[in-house]
C-alpha cells in the first residue's frame, strides 16, 4: 500500500494525484497603484499585465482577468465578465490611462475588490471553486488601514501576490500577501524580470488558502500537483481520520430473479459495512433500495438514526425478484428520490454522498445519462459486480473506473468488503458545501427551458430520437415550481404548443408528456413563425415565464430543414428579450440559418441525422450551464451599444457656484462621451439639464438630431451659477420634465433610459425619494462625484458601481475610459425594455372578480363555470401583495361568495371555490348585479385596491339575456376604471354582452360552457394585451396629462391654539400652490379653515388660475375659536368640498388628496370620518405640530406613513419637498386607468 506523508499527515490510498495545465481556471484580477507616484511608471506596468494576460489561456470557461487602479478610491477598469476573449481583454489593457490621485489607500482598495470584484455579479466564480487570484502592485506605503481588508479577503480563499516598489513596506506587503507571496522590486522598470517567476508560482498555488479555509487542514502542494478528491479538483483536501465525521451512504442491491441464490450473502454485506460506519444524527446516514424491473426504497437516509434500528430493518430485507434489470432506471431513481434533501441527503451541507452499487447481471436499459448525472453531483459510486455482470459498465457507472470491483460471487463479498471501505474512508472527506456547484442548478437555480422541434413530413423518422433527446435533457434537471420548468413546441406550417412553462411542476409530470408526444407532420417548415409565436405566447409571464423576476430564459431549437420563411425579425427579437436559443440541425438544416437564430453562432450545434443526438448533448448542458446565470431583475430597460440601436441619455450637470472652475472639464467630458454615440432621430438621443438651486435645461431630447448639433450647443454651454445645491429637486425635475414623451423621451418604446450625473457637492435637499422614483420608472443612473459628493452619487446611483469617485471633476479625463467601460459593461447585461415588459411588471397586482350566472338556466353547465374559474386562478399569483380574487353569483339577486380581501392564499380560494353550489333563481338581473359589484365589491372596505392604482377586473359569465337594462351600470363601473370581460353562451345575447364588456372584442362566446377551456387562453391573452397597452401609458406619461389634473384640498386648524403659526401655515399653502398646475383642466385648490366648526373660504371650482387662489389664501384670517373639531371637520369635507357641486371630479378618476393641517388634539372622534375619507379614496396627508397627538394623525392619513410631524409650523418648509415627493409619489398610478387602458 502506498502512503503519502504531508505535514505529518499520512493519507493512505490517495486517489487523485491531478496534474494543472490548462485544463483548470482562474479569477485573476490585477489592483494596480493608480496613484500619482505611478505615472511615469504606468507604461511598464501596462506592458506587465499585457505579458502576463498573453501567457494566460483566457476564455469563459478558461482563465478569466479584471483590472482595478486606486489611489484615494478604487475604480475597476473592467470586471471579470467584461471580457471573455484574449484579444478583448488585450486590446482593453493597451489603451488603460493612468488614473492618477493620491493619497496611496490600499486598504479602502482591498475592500473594494472584496465588496466588488470577488462576486459573481461581476464575473467571479468563486462558488463554483475557481481559484480567486489577486495581484497588487503597489509602490509606496498606505495611508489606511490594510490588515482588516486582506484578513477578511484571504479568510474568502483569495490567494493575494504583493509586488512592491522601493517604496513599498515590505512588512505591509507580507501583511496583505498570501504565505511568502512577496515580490520586490527597485523600479517598476524591473517587472520584465519577475514575470516568469510569477506565472510559476501561480502554477504552483493554484487554489484556495486551505489553512484559512478549511481550518484543520495543513497539508501543502507539490510543486505542479495537487492533492485533491473526486468531487473538486479544488479547496478539498484530505482530512485526517478523525475529522470524517459525516457520510450519506446509500446501498443499491440488484433484486433481479439472476440475484436470488446471492441475495443473502449482499444482505449479510450490507450489515457487516454497516457495523463500520458510525451511525448517528450527527454522523453517518444509511439508506437501502432494491432493484430488478422497478426499484424500492426499503428506508431513506433520514428514516432511522441509529445503527441497530438499520441492522434491524437490514436483517429482515426480503428478495424484490423480478425481471429485467433496469440499472440505468434504478440510478436515476436513487437521483431523484435518495439523494435529496426530503430524503435526509446533506450533500448542501458538504455532507459526502456515496453510492455502493452490488449488481449481478448487465442492465437492459442505458446508464449513461444517470451515471453522468451521479457525477454531476458529485455523488461517490462503487460498483460490486460477479461473474454475471458486465464490468465494463460497472467502471462507467463508478465514479472512477478502479472504484469497480468484482467477485465471481457474491459469497465472496467478504474479501472485497476492507478494500471497499479503505476507498471509501480515503475519499469521503468532508466536502466544502460548495458542493452544489458541481452542478449547472446552484449557479442558476432556477431556468425557463422551451424545446421547439421541428414537426414537420421531414422529421417523421427521425422524431422518436428528438423525443428521447427532450427526455434525456429533462432528465438532468431538476423540475420544481420554484426551480426549473419546461415547455415543449412542434411545429410544421403551424406551431402547437404540447404544454406550457407553468403546466406541470414535477419531473414525473413533464416526462410523461414528453413520452406521449407525437409527430405533428405538415408542411412547409416555417421557423420564423414558431420562434415568434413562442416569442409572444410562450416566453410570456401567464404561460409561466419568469423572465422579469431575472430567472433565464433558454430556447432549444430542433430542426430538419431549411426555414420557408424569414428568422430574422423573430430571431432578433428573441435576442433583444433576453432568451438564450441554442440550435440544433441536422444534414438538411441551413447551418448559417441555425447561427443567425442561436443567441450566439456558437451556440448553433450539428449532427448528420437526429440519431446523433447524445453526441451533442454533454456539449449543449455544458454551454447551458456556462450561459445561462440568473439575471438582475431589476434593470430591465438597457442593452450594450452595439445589441441595441437606440438610447435616450440625459446629463445632469451641477453648474452651482462651486463648479465654476471645473465646468470647462465637465463639458469636455460630456463631448467625449457623446463622441461615442450613434446620434440620429431614431437612434441615440441627448439631453443637457444644468442646475443649483433650480434645474434649467439646455436642450431636450428632440431638441436635435444629428451629433454635429449636439456637439455645437454643448461646446458653447456657459455655466449656469447659484446656491444652494439642490439635487435633489433637479433629479425630480428630469423625471418630471424631460423623461416625457412631450421632451423626446421614447420610453413608452422601450427605448432605454439613461441619466448620468456629474455633481462635485453635497446636496442641501433629500435625493432619496427623487432617486428612488426615477429608478422605479425605469432609469438607469450613473454617476461620478468628487471627494465631498462622491458617496451621495453612489445613494442616488442605481448600484453603487455605476458611480465613479474623482478628487475634483478636473479630474475627469483620469476615468472617462472608466466610466464608458463601466457604462457598456452594464448595458451588456440587461435588455431593452419592451412595452410587454413595462406592462407585466405593473401587472404585479390585480383585483380580479367573477361574476357567476347563477339562474336557473345555468343549473346544468355550473361545474364547468366553477372549473374555469378554478383553472383562471391556477394562473394567477394570489397573495397578499399581489392578485386578490372575489366570486359573486347572481340571478334574481347577487350574491358575493367573497371578498376581494377575504382570502391572501391560492389554496383558500381554490377550497372555496371546489365547494362552490349553484345559487339557482329567476329571472337574471345582470345589471342588477353589476351595480352591486361596483357598489359593494369594488370598494375600499371589500379590499378592492383602486385608489393605489391596481388594476380592476370584473370577468362575467352569463348564460342569457337580462331582464333589467345593463347600459348604465356598465358605464358606471367603466368610468370606475373597471375593465370588463364577459363570455356567453349561445343562449345569450351578443351584442349585449359587448355592450357591458369596455370593448367588443372582450367579448367572448361558446356554444356551451363545457366549452370554456376553448376561450381561456384567447381571455388570457385580451388580459394581457389591455395590460400592454394600457399601464404602459399610466407608467411612463407621467407629466403628460393625466398625472396633472388633481383636485387639493387643504384644511387648516384655525383655534386659538394656532394663532401664532397660523400666518406659516398661510405662507406653506402658498408654496404648495406655487408648485401645482391650476387650471380648468389640470388642478384644482379649495382651502378649509376649522376649528368648532368648519368654514369654506373658497370651493375646488371657484378659482380657475394660480393667481386667484394665490390673492386669496394671501387674504386669509385666522378663524379663532374653540374646541378644535377635526372629527366633524372631516366630514365637512366629504359631504361639502369633494363634492361634484363644489367642483370634486373623483368620478372622473380625478386623485382627491386632502392636507390637514393640525395643532392639537381632537375633541371629537375622528374614527369614522377618516374611514370614509379612505372609502372614498381620499388620500389624506396629515401635517402636525408639538401639540397634536401623532397617532391621531396617523390614523387620520391615508397610511401611517403619510403622517408627518414639525416641532412648530414656522418648520413647515422643512417638510414641504417630502409632502410634495409623497403626493407625486403616489398619485403615479392614481390616474383613470379604466380610460387609458381600454383605449377609449
Amino acid at each position: 500500500m502506498n502512503t503519502l506523508k504531508l505535514n505529518n499527515l499520512n493519507l493512505s490510498n490517495p486517489i487523485i494525484i491531478a496534474i494543472l495545465g490548462t485544463g483548470f481556471k482562474r479569477d485573476i484580477a490585477f489592483l494596480v497603484d493608480g496613484s500619482d507616484s505611478t505615472r511615469r511608471g504606468f507604461p511598464e506596468i501596462r506592458d506587465f499585465l499585457y505579458n502576463i494576460i498573453t501567457n494566460v489561456n483566457v476564455g469563459i470557461d478558461n482563465d478569466r482577468i479584471s483590472i482595478i487602479q486606486y489611489s484615494n478610491v478604487a475604480v475597476a477598469n473592467f470586471y471579470f465578465n467584461s471580457f471573455l476573449r484574449k484579444e478583448d481583454v488585450l486590446n482593453a489593457v493597451k489603451v488603460l490611462s493612468h488614473k492618477g490621485g493620491r493619497p496611496l489607500n490600499t486598504g479602502f482598495a482591498l475592500q473594494y475588490v472584496k465588496e466588488h470584484i470577488f462576486i459573481s455579479a461581476s464575473g467571479s466564480r468563486h462558488k463554483e471553486g475557481t481559484p480567486q487570484i489577486l495581484i497588487l502592485l503597489t509602490s509606496g506605503k498606505s495611508r489606511d488601514r490594510i490588515s482588516e481588508a486582506a484578513f477578511a479577503l484571504k479568510k474568502n480563499g483569495v490567494i493575494i501576490y504583493g509586488i512592491g516598489g522601493k517604496y513599498s513596506d515590505s512588512d505591509e506587503l507580507q501583511t496583505i500577501s498570501s504565505e511568502n507571496n512577496v515580490l520586490s522590486l527597485a523600479d517598476f522598470s524591473e517587472l520584465p524580470k519577475i514575470q516568469v517567476q510569477l506565472l510559476e508560482a501561480m502554477k504552483s498555488n493554484p487554489s484556495y488558502n486551505k489553512t484559512e479555509l478549511i481550518g484543520k487542514c495543513n497539508t501543502n502542494y507539490i510543486k505542479g500537483y495537487v492533492l485533491c478528491s473526486p468531487i473538486s479538483l479544488f479547496h478539498v483536501c484530505f482530512i485526517a481520520e478523525g475529522d470524517r465525521k459525516r457520510r450519506d451512504v446509500v446501498f443499491l442491491l440488484d433484486g433481479s430473479d439472476g440475484s436470488r441464490n446471492g441475495f443473502l450473502a449482499m444482505k449479510e454485506f450490507v450489515q457487516r459495512m454497516v457495523e463500520k460506519l458510525e451511525v448517528a444524527e450527527n454522523r453517518d446516514h444509511v439508506s437501502v433500495v432494491q432493484y430488478s424491473r422497478d426499484p424500492e426504497a426499503h428506508f431513506y437516509l433520514n428514516t432511522y438514526k441509529t445503527k441497530e434500528e438499520i441492522l434491524d430493518s437490514v436483517r429482515g430485507l426480503r428478495h424484490k425478484g423480478g425481471r429485467p434489470l433496469y440499472t440505468g432506471g434504478a440510478l436515476q431513481y436513487v437521483i431523484d428520490n435518495v439523494f435529496t434533501a426530503s430524503s435526509g441527503s446533506r450533500r448542501l451541507e458538504g455532507v459526502p454522498q456515496i453510492l455502493v452499487l452490488l449488481s449481478g447481471g448487465r442492465s437492459f436499459d442505458s446508464i449513461e445519462a444517470a451515471a453522468s448525472s451521479l457525477k454531476e453531483l458529485g455523488i461517490l459510486t462503487f460498483g460490486i459486480g460477479s461473474r454475471g455482470s458486465d464490468s465494463r459498465e460497472l467502471q462507467r457507472i463508478s465514479y472512477d473506473p478502479n472504484y469497480a470491483l468484482s467477485v465471481s460471487d457474491f459469497s465472496e463479498l467478504p474479501n472485497v468488503q476492507e478494500q471497499l471501505l479503505a476507498s471509501v474512508k480515503t475519499v469521503s472527506i468532508p466536502i466544502t458545501p460548495t458542493s452544489q456547484t458541481v452542478t449547472a442548478d446552484y449557479f442558476t437555480p432556477r431556468k425557463d427551458i422551451v424545446f421547439l422541434l421541428d414537426g414537420s413530413d421531414g422529421t417523421r423518422n427521425s422524431f422518436p430520437a428528438m423525443r428521447d433527446f427532450v427526455q434525456r435533457v429533462v432528465e438532468r434537471h431538476t423540475i420544481e415550481a420554484n426551480r426549473d420548468r419546461v415547455s415543449v413546441v412542434q411545429y410544421s406550417r403551424e406551431a402547437e404548443v404540447h404544454f406550457y412553462l407553468n403546466s406541470y411542476t414535477t419531473k414525473e409530470e413533464v416526462l410523461d408528456r414528453v413520452r406521449g408526444l407525437r409527430h405533428k407532420g405538415g408542411r412547409p417548415l416555417y421557423t420564423g413563425a414558431a420562434l415568434q409565436y413562442v416569442r409572444d405566447n410562450v416566453f410570456t409571464a401567464p404561460s409561466g415565464s419568469r423572465r422579469l423576476e431575472g430567472v433565464p430564459q433558454i430556447l432549444i431549437l430542433l430542426s430538419g430543414g431549411r426555414s420557408f420563411d424569414s428568422v430574422e425579425a423573430a430571431a432578433s427579437s428573441l435576442k433583444e428579450l433576453g432568451v438564450l436559443t441554442f440550435g440544433i440541425g441536422s444534414r438538411g438544416s441551413d447551418s448559417r440559418e441555425l447561427q443567425r437564430i442561436s443567441y450566439d453562432p456558437n451556440y448553433a450545434l450539428s449532427v448528420s441525422d437526429f440519431s446523433e443526438l447524445p453526441n451533442v448533448q454533454e456539449q449543449l448542458l455544458a454551454s447551458v450551464q456556462a450561459v445561462a446565470m440568473p439575471i438582475t431583475p431589476t434593470s430591465p430597460t438597457l442593452t450594450a451599444d452595439d445589441a441595441i440601436p437606440r438610447k435616450d441619455v440625459v446629463f445632469l450637470l451641477d453648474g452651482s457656484d462651486g463648479t465654476r472652475n471645473t465646468f470647462p472639464a465637465m463639458r469636455d467630458f460630456v463631448q467625449r462621451v457623446v463622441e461615442q454615440f450613434n446620434i440620429e432621430a431614431n437612434r441615440d438621443r441627448v439631453s443637457v439639464v444644468q442646475y443649483s438651486r433650480d434645474a434649467e435645461v439646455n436642450f431636450y431630447l428632440n431638441t436635435y438630431a444629428t451629433k454635429r448639433e449636439v456637439l455645437n450647443t454643448v461646446r458653447g454651454l456657459r455655466h449656469r451659477g447659484g446656491r444652494p445645491l439642490n439635487t435633489g429637486a433637479a433629479l425630480q425635475y428630469v423625471r418630471d420634465n424631460v423623461f416625457t414623451a412631450s421632451a423626446g423621451s421614447r420610453k413608452q418604446e422601450g427605448v432605454p433610459q439613461i441619466l448620468i450625473l456629474l455633481s462635485g457637492g453635497r446636496s442641501s435637499d433629500n435625493i432619496d425619494t427623487p432617486a428612488s422614483s426615477l429608478k422605479e420608472s425605469g432609469i438607469l443612473i450613473f454617476g461620478i462625484g468628487t471627494r465631498n459628493s462622491s458617496r451621495e452619487v453612489q445613494r442616488i446611483a442605481n448600484d453603487p458601481t455605476y458611480a465613479q469617485p474623482v478628487n475634483e471633476l478636473s479630474d475627469l479625463p483620469s476615468v472617462q475610459q472608466q466610466f464608458i467601460s463601466s457604462l457598456n459593461n452594464v448595458l451588456v447585461q440587461v435588455k431593452p425594455m419592451t412595452p410587454t415588459v413595462a406592462a407585466e411588471r405593473r401587472m404585479a397586482r390585480r383585483d380580479v372578480v367573477f361574476l357567476l350566472d347563477g339562474s336557473d338556466g345555468t343549473r346544468s353547465s355550473f361545474p364547468a363555470m366553477r372549473d374555469f374559474v378554478e383553472r383562471m386562478v391556477e394562473r394567477l399569483n394570489v397573495s397578499e401583495k399581489r392578485d386578490h380574487v372575489s366570486v359573486v353569483q347572481y340571478s334574481r339577486d347577487p350574491e358575493a361568495h367573497f371578498y376581494l380581501n377575504t382570502y391572501s392564499r391560492k389554496e383558500d380560494v381554490l377550497d372555496t371555490l371546489r365547494g362552490l353550489r349553484h345559487k339557482g333563481g329567476r329571472p337574471l338581473n345582470t345589471g342588477a348585479a353589476l351595480q352591486y359589484v361596483r357598489d359593494s365589491v369594488f370598494t375600499a372596505s371589500s379590499g378592492s385596491r383602486l385608489v393605489e392604482g391596481v388594476p380592476q377586473l370584473l370577468i362575467l359569465l352569463s348564460g342569457g339575456k337580462s331582464f333589467d337594462n345593463v347600459d348604465t351600470p356598465a358605464s358606471s363601473l367603466k368610468e370606475l376604471g373597471v375593465l370588463i370581460f364577459a363570455i356567453g353562451s349561445r343562449i345569450s345575447d351578443s351584442r349585449e354582452l359587448q355592450k357591458i364588456s369596455n370593448e367588443p372584442s372582450y367579448a367572448l362566446s361558446v356554444s356551451d360552457f363545457a366549452d370554456l377551456p376553448s376561450v381561456q387562453q384567447q381571455l388570457l391573452t385580451n388580459i394581457d394585451t389591455v395590460f400592454v397597452e394600457g399601464t404602459s401609458i399610466t407608467t411612463t406619461t407621467i407629466a403628460e396629462g393625466r398625472r396633472q389634473r388633481r383636485d387639493v384640498v387643504f384644511l387648516l386648524d384655525g383655534s386659538d391654539a394656532t394663532r401664532n403659526g397660523f400666518p406659516a401655515m398661510k405662507e406653506f399653502v402658498q408654496r404648495m400652490v406655487e408648485k401645482l398646475e391650476v387650471a380648468e383642466n389640470r388642478d384644482h385648490v379649495s382651502v378649509v379653515q376649522y376649528s368648532r366648526d368648519p368654514e369654506a373660504h373658497f370651493y375646488l371650482n371657484t378659482y380657475k388660475t394660480k393667481e386667484e387662489i394665490l390673492d386669496s389664501v394671501r387674504g386669509l384670517r385666522h378663524k379663532g375659536g374653540r374646541p378644535l373639531y377635526t372629527g366633524a371637520a372631516l366630514q365637512y369635507v366629504i359631504d361639502s368640498v369633494f363634492t361634484a357641486s363644489s367642483g370634486s371630479r373623483r368620478l372622473e378618476g380625478v386623485p382627491q388628496i386632502l392636507v390637514l393641517l393640525s395643532g392639537g388634539r381632537s375633541f371629537d372622534s375622528v374614527e369614522a370620518a377618516a374611514s370614509s375619507l379612505k372609502e372614498l379614496g381620499i388620500l389624506t396627508f396629515g401635517i402636525g405640530s408639538r401639540g397634536s397627538d401623532s397617532r391621531e394623525l396617523q390614523r387620520i392619513s391615508y397610511d401611517p406613513n403619510y403622517a408627518l410631524s414639525v416641532s412648530d409650523f414656522s418648520e413647515l418648509p422643512n417638510v414641504q419637498e417630502q409632502l410634495l415627493a409623497s403626493v407625486k409619489a403616489v398619485l403615479i398610478p392614481l390616474t383613470p386607468t379604466s380610460q387609458t387602458v381600454t383605449g377609449l
